[in-house]
């Protein structure tokens, strides 16, 4: 039988290998914001800042930071995570790719049986064009059920929440208007 890789043993921005009896979840939002997809990248990137206006994160802690090779850094994230129902921790290493206007956050432990998240910034002529996705499978059966159902609902709040943010960092743009360069 093949041994299993370490999750820190795996090279920077390894996906995890999601279990064969795992069903995963995939969800995924397409949107325009009017800012520049440099601002975007940085506003994703600076998980540290999370807990300020994501209401769901209670804590966040990083570690292991390093640069991979030019334009591109990783770091190790961990989460707390507090609902009404739910008190949870779980680890990541998070992938900036700045050449590529792309963030990969996998899995290192926790609740999930398999955790992939990607967000992509692509230039638009109305700001950046954010592809957000995200695949998962908890441990927990009823865990899975119960947040399987209600992903696309939290997945279109968190993006609100990036959204608010950058209105409150970079201005907020009005209708019409080119992408903030601030």
């Amino acid at each position: 039988m093949p041994g299993r890789i370490s999750p820190s043993c795996r090279p920077p921005g390894a996906r995890s290998p999601p279990p064969s009896d795992a069903r995963l979840h995939r969800h995924a939002l397409t949107k325009v914001l009017p800012y520049s997809p440099e601002q975007l990248f940085q506003l994703v990137g600076d998980v540290e800042a999370y807990p300020q206006f994501v209401p769901w994160l209670t804590s966040m802690r990083t570690w292991n930071a390093r640069q991979v090779r030019p334009g591109v850094t990783t770091v190790d994230a961990e989460a707390g995570v507090g609902f009404s129902f739910l008190r949870e921790r779980f680890a990541t290493r998070v992938l900036r790719d700045a050449d590529k206007l792309r963030i990969n956050v996998s899995l290192l432990h926790g609740p999930f049986r398999a955790l992939d998240n990607d967000w992509r910034f692509e230039p638009d002529q109305h700001g950046t064009r954010i592809h957000f996705s995200i695949d998962f499978a908890f441990k927990s059966r009823i865990l899975d059920a119960l947040l399987h159902a209600n992903m696309d609902r939290a997945v279109v709040k968190l993006i609100a929440c990036f959204e608010a943010r950058a209105a409150e960092i970079y201005g907020k743009a009005e209708a019409g208007a080119a992408p903030s360069r601030r």
